[in-house]
C-alpha cells in the first residue's frame, strides 16, 4: 500500500493512494488537495497511515446540509417529539446557512469554529447582531452528536466538531420572590385563573409541564395523607399537547401544606360548579389546571397569560419558572436540608440542587456557624 502526488496546477494537488481491493485487484483512490508540496506530502502520508491502521473513510460528496437531513430523520424514532423539532430547528435555522454547503468528508475543526464565532456575531437571521453564546452552545453539541453518528457509520474517520472551542455561558442570573413579594403575588393573582397554578409553582416547587399534567386523582387532601404525585408534564409540540414524564425521568411525591390543601378544595369545588353548567361531569381524571370545560391548557398559553397579568402589578417582572426559584430558595433560607429539597424539586440528585441555589448558602453557613458556636460555647461554661 503506497500513496503518491501529482501536481495539477499551482498551489493543486492530486493525491494518489494504491490500494487492492477484496479480490486483490489493483485500485487507486483520488483525492484533491490545496496547499504546498510539503502539505500534499504529508496528508498522502496521513492517508496512507489511515489505510494501513483500517480506518480510512470513503470520501463521498454528500455536502453536511444532505448528511443532517439524513442523521434527523435518523433520530427522529429515538428521542422526544420535542427534542427533535429542536435539532431540526438548529440544523436547518442555524448550522446550514453557515456551513452546510460544505461537503461532509472535508468538514475540518477550523472551519466549525470559524462558523460557531460568525454565528457569535452574525448568526441572527434578521441581520441584527449575532445569537446567544447558549444558542451558539447549543448549535455545537447537536454538530457534535450527528457528527458522532457520522464517524459510526464510517462517514468521517474522526469528529472535528468534538476539538472545537465551546462559547463561555454566562449563568443565567436566578431571580426569586421574598415572602413579602409571594404573599402579594397570591393575593394579586387570586381573581384570576392563575392563581392554582401559580401557587403549586410558589408553594410546591412544581414545573410549569407538571402543573398541567396534574389531575384529580393524582392529589390526596385527606386527613392522614396529604400530598400530589408528580408522574407526567405536558409538553407542547407542533402536533399538540404530549404528556411524558417528569424531567428527572422518574415520579416523585410532593408533601401539601393546610394552605395548599384548603386552596385545592375550594379551587376543585369552583371547578365542578363550573363544568356542571356546561354539563359536564368532572371526575379523577379530571385536569387539576384546565379550560372553562375541563379540555387540558397549553403550557405557551400558561406563559402568555403570566406575562399579561405580571404586568399589571408593581413586582419584579420574573418567568414563571422563577416561581419554582422562589419555593426553592425560600425552603433553603428557612433551613430545609437540601436532600429533601433536591426530592421535592424532582431534582436527579442532590449536587443539581446545591449547584442552582448556591447563591443562598452563604446566608446558610452563617447561621450554622452561628449555632455551633452557640452550642461550643454552652459547652464549655463553667459549672457553678
Amino acid at each position: 500500500m503506497k500513496g503518491s502526488i501529482r501536481e495539477r496546477s499551482p498551489g493543486k494537488w492530486a493525491i494518489i493512494l494504491d490500494v487492492l481491493d477484496e479480490a486483490g485487484k489493483r485500485r487507486r483512490k483520488w483525492h484533491s488537495f490545496a496547499g504546498t508540496k510539503r502539505q500534499a506530502q504529508e496528508e498522502c502520508a496521513r492517508l496512507v497511515t489511515l489505510m494501513k491502521s483500517g480506518n480510512y473513510v470513503e470520501p463521498t460528496r454528500q455536502t453536511l446540509a444532505e448528511y443532517l437531513d439524513e442523521w434527523l430523520a435518523f433520530v427522529k424514532p429515538s428521542v422526544a417529539p420535542k427534542t427533535h423539532e429542536r435539532y431540526a430547528e438548529i440544523c436547518t435555522k442555524s448550522i446550514v446557512p453557515l456551513i452546510g454547503d460544505v461537503v461532509l468528508a472535508k468538514l475540518k475543526t477550523d472551519r466549525i469554529d470559524q462558523a460557531l464565532s460568525k454565528a457569535l456575531t452574525h448568526g441572527r437571521r434578521d441581520g441584527k447582531g449575532g445569537l446567544s453564546p447558549r444558542t451558539v452552545h447549543h448549535m455545537r453539541r447537536v454538530l457534535i452528536k450527528a457528527l458522532g453518528q457520522a464517524v459510526t457509520w464510517d462517514r468521517l474517520a474522526r469528529n472535528p466538531a468534538l476539538a472545537t472551542t465551546p462559547p463561555k455561558v454566562e449563568r443565567v442570573q436566578m431571580l426569586a420572590y421574598d415572602a413579602a413579594q409571594t404573599a402579594a403575588l397570591l393575593e394579586a393573582m387570586r381573581p384570576t385563573r392563575m392563581f392554582v397554578p401559580v401557587l403549586l409553582a410558589v408553594m410546591c416547587g412544581l414545573r410549569r409541564g407538571e402543573i398541567l399534567a396534574l389531575r384529580w386523582r393524582h392529589v390526596e387532601m385527606g386527613d392522614n395523607r396529604r400530598m400530589m404525585a408528580i408522574v407526567e408534564s405536558a409538553e407542547q409540540t407542533k402536533d399538540g399537547i404530549r404528556y411524558k414524564s417528569p424531567k428527572s425521568g422518574k415520579a416523585r411525591t410532593v408533601s401539601l401544606s393546610s394552605t395548599v390543601i384548603n386552596e385545592l378544595k375550594a379551587h376543585r369545588a369552583r371547578q365542578a360548579e363550573e363544568q356542571l353548567k356546561l354539563g359536564i361531569r368532572p371526575d379523577d381524571d379530571s385536569f387539576v389546571v384546565a379550560q372553562f370545560d375541563g379540555s387540558p391548557l397549553q403550557p405557551r398559553s400558561l406563559t402568555h397569560e403570566w406575562m399579561r397579568l405580571i404586568q399589571k402589578t408593581e413586582l419584579p417582572r420574573i418567568r414563571f419558572h422563577d416561581l419554582r426559584h422562589t419555593h426553592a430558595s425560600q425552603m433553603l433560607a428557612a433551613g430545609v436540608h437540601p436532600k429533601v429539597a433536591s426530592e421535592r424539586l424532582g431534582h436527579s440528585t442532590i449536587g443539581i440542587t446545591l449547584d442552582l441555589y448556591s447563591h443562598v448558602m452563604p446566608g446558610m453557613q452563617a447561621d450554622a456557624a452561628e449555632q455551633v458556636d452557640a452550642a461550643i460555647r454552652q459547652a464549655v461554661k463553667p459549672k457553678a
